[in-house]
């Protein structure tokens, strides 16, 4: 059962999440707009979310490595600083007109995303097997408020940088290091006691009782089928999520669509990936991991096969809204299945 002081580290984790995911989705609004208009290509328009998303994909083992010597508060919190330094290189390359600073800003983005997500399974280490999956919808439901804040502080932002003289769309990059400041300062001053300390308590308990086996080589869970299919399909959802999120603000812009109504509706589809997570944590708990990520698979086909149908607003928002809650299913339910001790 969870404690007062589980709650407590969760509560905090939530709240990096929160502010964590609106600095990185302030930025990702407008990351295909930027990266078509310093390369002068549009082609170029999904290569800052390559670049970011090579940087998660690099770093999240080393974060990983970094969380077992050194501790989960330090990770985290190094991770966030990481994120805050990218933001200030891609604010500064937004103004400069410099696209290889800009990229290298998001890759430092990119290895930030990927220490914050970490984050989920910091909480459901220190709850016990059974209450993993929720305690992960908790942490990941943090997105909502990043959801909600991230997209809407473009507009703001870039008015702001434009009455300081500043390249417009340098503003969400500002916006994206202040969120990641924060962030950093919560994990630092509230994540106490260190969870790895808590989780160790947590795993003697239950291995008293035999739930939770002896730890395992790499290469061990490398063959186990658990893992592996846990693993595929949190790449499938992610990469089935992101070919079609990064391009949308894009196409929405061909369409002459004001920033306001890209943001609404990228807004709403990161509503969909986080708003959810409570439900896909109960339906993980109660149906199991396996059901709960096809269930995710359905929607995310769902999702592909509306987006293309219109270029209007709403039909694009609804699509992108499906698209973010099939990413949410498969993400917890992928996510608790990694978690789960092996069957």
């Amino acid at each position: 059962m969870s404690t007062p002081q589980t709650r407590r580290l969760t509560l905090v984790l939530f709240g990096a999440q929160s502010l964590g995911s609106a600095g990185f989705l302030a930025a990702s609004t407008v990351g295909a707009i930027v990266g078509a208009s310093l390369s002068g290509r549009a082609s170029w328009a999904g290569v800052p979310s390559g670049v970011y998303q090579g940087g998660s994909a690099l770093a999240a083992f080393l974060w990983g490595r970094a969380m077992d010597r050194f501790g989960r508060r330090p990770t985290l919190a190094a991770g966030l600083t990481v994120g805050l330094v990218g933001a200030v290189l891609a604010c500064a390359a937004v103004t400069l007109h410099t696209l290889p600073l800009f990229l290298f800003g998001l890759l430092c983005m990119g290895m930030a995303n990927a220490a914050l997500q970490l984050g989920r399974y910091v909480a459901a280490e220190i709850h016990a097997p059974a209450e993993r999956a929720r305690a992960i919808g908790r942490v990941v439901t943090g997105g909502t408020v990043g959801a909600i804040l991230g997209p809407l502080l473009v507009g703001p932002s870039a008015g702001l940088a434009a009455r300081l003289g500043l390249t417009d769309l340098s503003g969400p990059y500002a916006a994206s290091a202040t969120l990641f400041a924060l962030a950093a300062v919560l994990i630092a001053v509230r994540l106490r006691p260190e969870p790895r300390e808590l989780a160790r308590e947590v795993a003697a308990l239950h291995a008293t009782s035999g739930e939770v086996p002896a730890a395992r080589s790499r290469a061990a869970l490398l063959r186990d089928p658990q893992v592996v299919s846990a693993v595929l399909s949190l790449i499938a959802a992610q990469a089935v999520m992101v070919m079609v999120m990064v391009i949308t603000s894009l196409h929405m812009t061909h369409h002459d669509h004001a920033l306001s109504s890209v943001s609404l509706v990228i807004a709403l589809h990161v509503f969909g990936m986080y708003a959810f997570s409570l439900a896909s944590g109960r339906i993980a708990d109660r149906w199991g991991r396996p059901a709960t990520v096809a269930l995710g698979a359905a929607v995310l086909v769902l999702a592909c096969a509306m987006a293309p149908l219109s270029p209007r607003v709403f039909p694009l928002a609804a699509a992108l809204f499906s698209l973010g809650l099939g990413w949410n299913l498969c993400y917890v339910g992928g996510s608790a299945w990694l978690a789960d001790p092996p069957t």
